[in-house]
């Protein structure tokens, strides 16, 4: 475990998969990845990277997020990597629907613990910032996605840390006590489990319709309306619509007082 970097490999026993049993193609198969990246220098070097692994295979690559999302429903990927800033379609803004179709690891040079945050709230599995990994973690990383396993580089483990020191509940203080970042991924889980609970009660405690709870997340996010239109894949005038409903269950007359009321309500 190395410290600057919360992974695991997961490589399975040398001596798996060789058997010709049920099932032994299906575990043989390459880990399939689509890459995101706006930079096709960053896009051929990583796709250069990983396609070398003998269980990676580099199914697309993408320059922005449209792009990806088109590309996951046309290869149906095990992983995706994500830039966060691209032209047209951004990374945070296509962020909720990649999610639905592939676990995300975010891949990206932007460091700020906002849209580290963000990102984890949006659905990300795992954010490394570029320089702070090595070849081999990245290919641990992507590996770590598939089975559910969540993977920090130093600096959006130290945004998301802070981020959890600033709410601290009995479970995430003992947690990020310990100087190793191998237990960040324990507290992770526990963070998105807490935030899908609590994301239900908001929507019961402010009576708001699925669509309202999900543009409410995005404006806690700091997406502005025109972001809320393409990711949610509806007009402006939607949303505005959407927000006028959600400030009058939330009894806000801002963006500011809509965001304190509903994260007060779930705690972060």
């Amino acid at each position: 475990m190395q410290d600057d970097i919360a992974y695991r490999t997961g490589r399975r026993g040398a001596g798996q998969g060789r058997a010709r049993e049920p099932g032994a193609r299906s575990a043989a198969r390459p880990l399939r990845i689509v890459v995101a990246d706006d930079n096709p220098v960053v896009r051929a070097g990583l796709a250069a990277l990983l396609h070398g692994r003998h269980d990676i295979e580099v199914a697309a690559e993408a320059a922005d997020g449209r792009e990806a999302y088109e590309a996951a429903v046309r290869h149906r990927p095990d992983v995706i990597l994500l830039d966060v800033r691209m032209p047209g379609t951004d990374g945070l803004t296509a962020l909720p629907h990649l999610v639905r179709l592939a676990p995300v690891l975010m891949l990206t040079y932007s460091r700020e613990s906002e849209i580290v945050r963000a990102a984890l709230r949006l659905g990300a599995g795992g954010y490394l910032v570029h320089g702070e990994f090595t070849a081999d973690e990245l290919a641990a990383s992507v590996r770590g996605m598939r089975e559910g396993r969540a993977a920090f580089t130093a600096t959006a483990a130290n945004a998301l840390l802070a981020h959890l020191r600033e709410q601290p509940d009995p479970e995430s203080v003992t947690a990020i006590s310990a100087p190793s970042l191998s237990q960040l991924q324990s507290v992770v889980a526990q963070s998105s489990t807490a935030r899908r609970a609590t994301g239900v009660r908001n929507r019961e405690a402010f009576r708001l319709s699925s669509r309202e709870a999900e543009v409410m997340d995005l404006i806690a996010a700091g997406m502005s309306n025109q972001q809320i239109a393409a990711a949610c894949f509806i007009s402006e005038k939607t949303v505005k619509n959407h927000i006028n409903r959600i400030f009058a269950k939330l009894h806000s007359a801002t963006r500011g007082e809509a965001i304190a009321c509903w994260l007060g309500v779930s705690g972060g």
